[in-house]
């Protein structure tokens, strides 16, 4: 597996190919939605098997706070280990940049992998695009 930064915008294809699959066509989530004003003020991670992009995720910084957003595995790369390299790869860039606090918007269904990686529960239920979030914080 190897694991791509992506701090450029033209250089997102990847990324996007596998927010699709998973967010637009999995879970259908609007592209409009999916695709957001931020994609150019985040830190971008890719994986790939081989030259395959198989997980992704991004983070952008809200004043002193970490935002991990857009957390992906396609399906059948799930269960083997690489959300937690997505999410752990977006921590190690912020920690690098001297943030020491990061947040998400976990699907519910999501809820036990994110408090194995440490977060935190901190806000109840709500809905966005149609699917069930918590807010989770962590101390990096």
């Amino acid at each position: 597996m190897k694991i791509k930064h992506i701090v450029n915008k033209e250089d997102l294809k990847d990324a996007f190919y596998i927010r699709t699959k998973v967010f637009v066509e999995e879970q259908g989530v609007s592209p409009e939605k999916e695709l957001d004003q931020f994609e150019d003020v985040s830190d971008h991670i890719v994986i790939y098997n081989q030259e395959q992009p198989v997980a992704a995720g991004r983070v952008r910084i809200d004043k002193d706070v970490a935002k991990i957003q857009r957390v992906c595995v396609l399906k059948e790369y799930r269960k083997s280990g690489l959300g937690k390299v997505v999410v752990e790869s977006l921590e190690n860039i912020v920690k690098a940049k001297g943030i020491c606090k990061s947040k998400l918007g976990a699907q519910v269904h999501a809820i036990d992998f994110y408090q194995r990686l440490g977060y935190k529960q901190i806000s109840d239920e709500f809905l966005e695009e149609g699917i069930l979030h918590i807010e989770m914080i962590k101390k990096l």
